[in-house]
């Protein structure tokens, strides 16, 4: 029965159209539809119903694992239903778990109306790019777009490293290998040591969120490597510092000069709800160019900003207070959502005066 329960759970997650569900004791399931969480009109939960259900789901041996550790990440396929990233933890001594919708079919770069610059980027043949954001902000629905943009028109080696793997692509002219943490690789920082040796075109790191995975990833990226990452930072020049600050003070300078010849584009986005239901990304985008690496370079990145502002007709870049100034004026989010999520809500308010 616990089985059958939680998969007429997630179908109708899938049916709903939602991003996630969540199974808390003493509480109904818990459903996030267009970035608001949701009540399931169903009877509150205990820790025993939601383990019977979640262990339905999994072998022994994440069973062992999650016993041993009170944490488990992983990916589920469920026939005819959908595919999702599950994080099953404890709170209060109960069990409690988490499931992300990854969408099966993966979209292009044109269904997500990404900015024009994107399939510029991915034409490089070696440097970083980083999507960065906020939890739930769509960075991996945004670089699975990349690299099936690449799939279709490239003859590439890609390798993704993710805990767990999300997006499974077919091979079209490229071919992929995805490595999930725990199951393929022990961890980010050896998947990437080993990655060099598997002649690799493109390599995606699921997360960088050590300083060996970083400095790996930077390593890949300069020696001919077309690296794509993810951090949880909400501005461009934000990653630019998150990067250079997990180094100590005497290894900085050296980050900043591998930064600034190897870094070739941060995209920093947001998912916000649009007016009459669904979300829409505002995305904050840095290109490097020679002025914005001598910031790098010369630890000047308090006035990156202002450089991103200039020639971006040429550039691409644009800033977040861009993004969100011009979904307002199209009538796509309302002015209180694009307030809410800015960086600099005091740019908002210049730019889009509050209507009387």
């Amino acid at each position: 029965m616990s089985e059958s329960n939680i998969k007429k759970l997630l179908q109708s997650v899938v049916a709903y159209g939602a991003s996630d569900l969540h199974l808390v004791s003493r509480s109904e399931p818990l459903i996030r539809l267009d970035g608001s969480l949701k009540p399931v009109n169903l009877p509150k939960l205990t820790g025993e119903d939601i383990e019977e259900m979640c262990y339905s789901l999994i072998t022994e041996k994440q069973k062992r694992h999650f016993e041993e550790f009170d944490e488990l990440d992983f990916a589920l396929l469920l026939p005819k239903i959908g595919r999702f990233r599950a994080n099953y933890y404890r709170t209060l001594g109960d069990i409690a778990a988490a499931f992300r919708t990854i969408p099966i079919s993966i979209p292009s770069l044109d269904d997500l109306k990404a900015p024009s610059v994107y399939k510029k980027l991915i034409k490089r043949e070696k440097g970083l790019i980083l999507v960065t954001g906020p939890t739930g902000s769509g960075k991996s629905t945004t670089l699975a777009a990349m690299l099936n943009e690449i799939n279709k028109t490239e003859q590439k080696h890609i390798i993704t490293i993710e805990d767990p793997v999300e997006f499974i692509h077919q091979n079209q002219k490229s071919v992929f290998s995805h490595r999930g943490i725990g199951e393929d690789t022990r961890s980010f920082a050896t998947a990437l040591k080993y990655a060099l040796r598997q002649d690799p075109d493109v390599i995606l790191i699921g997360e960088m969120r050590d300083k060996e995975t970083i400095e790996a990833a930077l390593t890949a990226a300069e020696t001919g490597h077309l690296v794509f990452g993810t951090l949880h930072t909400s501005s461009a020049a934000g990653t630019v510092n998150r990067i250079i600050d997990v180094f100590s003070g005497d290894e900085q300078s050296q980050i900043r000069a591998m930064l600034s010849t190897s870094l070739v584009a941060v995209i920093a986005q947001s998912l916000l709800p649009k007016i009459g239901g669904g979300r829409v990304a505002a995305a904050e985008i840095l290109v490097t160019n020679h002025a914005i690496a001598n910031l790098i370079r010369e630890d000047k990145v308090h006035q990156i900003y202002s450089q991103m502002q200039l020639g971006q007709e040429e550039t691409g870049m644009q800033t977040q207070t861009q993004a969100l100034v011009n979904l307002v004026k199209q009538g796509v989010i309302s002015r209180e959502n694009a307030f809410q999520f800015a960086n600099k809500p005091d740019e908002i308010a210049k730019l889009v005066p509050r209507p009387y």
